[in-house]
């Protein structure tokens, strides 16, 4: 039985001073209640004060003269609590000291040191004799202070030693690309990341200028070549972009050399207002494909799109998608009075709703189920709440399905557009700003002539409204741009699954080509294009820099850690019918008028007669509401004669 005991006594001593038994309590010591930290101090001050008494009996002298030596050692140690106090030295994490504490434990301990040498010279003053020895209470306050700074430091140490040895070999060794600021809050706050993601091994200067200095102990990198080989050289295996001097291109220029390699890219935005290093840490992310393009920032006229929607009643067709819901976003951040968020997708349109709830907006929100072809249901709608914006984002817009099924395309993309439109004018809209698409121009597609001919109707009923003279009329506003990022249905959010699957990504065209920008980017510029304009334009938007599907393919591939096909292939499967190897912004009859934004081109579009043009579309709807699919498209021709067919069964009407 004793045996037994024995056994277990032993078992229990190596359980509690086991290596992960101390890490527990090397971690809890970094949230000791303030009360234990305090005794610590205090544990602390009486060490010093003793020593300092000893120190000074070695050499003959006292430290304390006067005989009342429980008064002044209670006043001694009730001062040094109430600087504690007043300084709160007791109220940092122990683990995440810093020089802060230190500077605060400084000032507690001088304060107490000028109230003691004040007290010293008012009874010398007053009895003609000193309560203690100058020089004595001075060193007396240096011990003290070291040894409050000291364990503090020891703490912090000895944290940071367990917690950096514990799983490092699955750390990846990174290095920070900057030497700035930004660059070490960043080194900083990964280190006290839990867990940890990263050895940091060193900075990288991109002047060369301090090749010879260290960093948080850590080596400035020299950059001789491009910055892989330096990665390779030092066994990095990752890069943190720190470096806000850093321009888009050169960031780029760093991002493509490393994915080429297949190195790890990380960034962090610039650090300002952000209150904690674990805020810092988290900020950590992985380079998205948004990253990738190069585009500078939107600067809105913020007054201008106030004016128009503050305190307004504003509609939104096609609320739940992708554009309609960050049209909404945005909206919500001018104040209207009121949002009516129209769609007939039941369960996006929930969470939408669900959204706009938490934002605590006094926009008053209200969601409707609701079909833009049915025009009682949207005489209903209008009738009800009197919108003064309409913002028109519902549309079809998938080539291939609207190619296979162009009545839908016509009934929603045209009819539905001229549903919304018509009773804009019936109920004195101030303006209606319809959302279209690049593929509008020079269409090879049923999806893409939809909606040149919701433009042109929208064009013309402006134009034959201007006629009316007496009357509000409504400003009909038509804004034209390419595929958006990650919205529904585009090619981001297919390569990302496809990605996540093991592949492949399925490419229709090794040379297909695209514009991109972001939804908030291209939402922002619908709100500007919204409210500068004065009815009939086509606002068509600076797109950038065409981007090759094969490049996006292999970049997206590299970012998520992957080698292109190596690990995850790449495979062409021919273009889909009505799709265009690349798209346009203008029409070959078209010209652009700049605007006061560089983003902003006004596209000058010849406009069809208003009459001919209603009947032309009545005889399309008509003939939508049977399904001839070929009666339909053969209409379509003939009111856009620019629309040209490609890879479809469609073409033959071309002949």
């Amino acid at each position: 039985m004793s045996t037994n005991k024995k056994f277990d006594l032993k078992a229990l001593t190596s359980l509690f001073f086991s290596r992960e038994n101390l890490k527990f309590n090397i971690h809890n010591l970094g949230y000791l209640p303030r009360w234990v930290i305090i005794l610590i101090d205090i544990s602390v001050l009486l060490l010093a004060f003793f020593f300092t008494i000893l120190i000074f009996r070695g050499t003959g002298l006292n430290y304390i003269i006067t005989t009342h030596i429980f008064i002044f050692t209670s006043l001694f140690f009730a001062v040094n609590i109430f600087f504690f106090w007043l300084f709160r030295t007791y109220s940092g994490i122990i683990r995440h000291s810093s020089y802060i504490d230190a500077v605060k434990i400084l000032f507690s301990q001088i304060g107490v040191l000028l109230v003691f040498l004040f007290i010293n010279f008012l009874y010398e003053f007053l009895y003609g004799a000193k309560v203690f020895l100058n020089t004595a209470f001075f060193i007396n306050v240096v011990l003290s202070f070291c040894g409050l700074f000291v364990y503090r430091v020891i703490i912090k140490q000895t944290f940071e030693l367990y917690f950096s040895e514990i799983g490092k070999e699955k750390l990846s060794r990174t290095i920070i690309y900057g030497t700035d600021a930004n660059a070490i809050s960043v080194a900083n706050a990964l280190k006290f990341e839990t867990p940890s993601r990263f050895k940091i091994v060193g900075f990288v200067d991109k002047n060369n200028q301090n090749a010879s200095k260290r960093m948080l102990d850590l080596p400035i990198l020299v950059q001789k070549k491009k910055l892989p080989t330096l990665m390779r050289s030092i066994g990095a295996e990752a890069v943190i972009i720190a470096d806000k001097s850093l321009t888009k291109e050169e960031q780029l220029v760093i991002i493509d050399q490393c994915l080429e390699f297949n190195y790890k890219v990380y960034i962090v935005p610039l650090i300002t207002n952000w209150e904690n290093q674990k805020e810092i840490s988290q900020k950590v992310k992985t380079i998205q494909i948004e990253d990738l393009l190069d585009r500078k920032p939107i600067v809105l006229d913020s007054k201008l799109i106030s004016k128009q929607l503050k305190e307004k009643t504003i509609l939104i067709t096609g609320a739940a998608g992708s554009i309609g819901s960050e049209i909404a976003r945005q909206v919500l951040l001018f104040k209207p009075k009121k949002i009516i968020l129209l769609d007939q997708a039941e369960t996006p349109l929930h969470h939408l709703q669900l959204e706009t709830e938490l934002l605590n907006s006094t926009t008053k929100i209200i969601s409707l189920v609701a079909d833009i072809r049915n025009k009682e249901a949207m005489n209903t709608v209008f009738k009800k709440y009197t919108p003064q914006v309409v913002f028109h984002a519902a549309a079809y817009k998938h080539v291939p399905l609207m190619e296979q099924n162009p009545s839908q395309a016509i009934l929603t993309n045209i009819e539905g557009t001229k549903n919304i439109a018509d009773l804009s004018c019936l109920y004195k809209v101030n303006k209606f700003v319809m959302v279209s698409t690049d593929k509008a121009v020079n269409p090879s597609n049923v999806m893409g002539a939809s909606k040149r001919i919701a433009e042109k109707y929208v064009q013309s009923l402006h134009a034959a409204n201007q006629k009316i003279e007496g009357e509000k009329v409504t400003k009909f506003i038509t804004t034209r741009f390419g595929n958006v990022l990650g919205s529904n249905g585009s090619v981001v959010p297919l390569f990302t699954k496809q990605i996540a699957a093991g592949g492949p990504v399925t490419i229709t065209h090794a040379d297909i080509i695209r514009y991109f920008m972001t939804i908030p980017e291209a939402c922002q510029l619908v709100l500007e294009a919204g409210a500068m304009g004065n009815g009939g334009e086509i606002y068509i938007f600076d797109m950038g820099k065409p981007v090759k599907i094969i490049d996006l393919a292999r970049k997206m591939i590299k970012l998520a850690g992957f080698i292109p096909e190596k690990d995850i292939k790449i495979k062409i499967v021919g273009l889909r019918p009505g799709e265009k190897l690349y798209e346009e912004l203008l029409n070959d009859t078209s010209k652009t008028l700049p605007t006061y934004h560089e983003k902003i081109m006004i596209a000058e579009d010849i406009q069809d007669d208003f009459e001919t043009l209603k009947k032309d579309i009545d005889d399309l709807i008509h003939k939508a509401n049977f399904f001839g699919k070929e009666d339909v498209v053969m209409q379509m021709k003939k009111i856009v004669p620019e629309f040209k067919s490609m890879n479809s069964t469609f073409q033959l009407l071309d002949k």
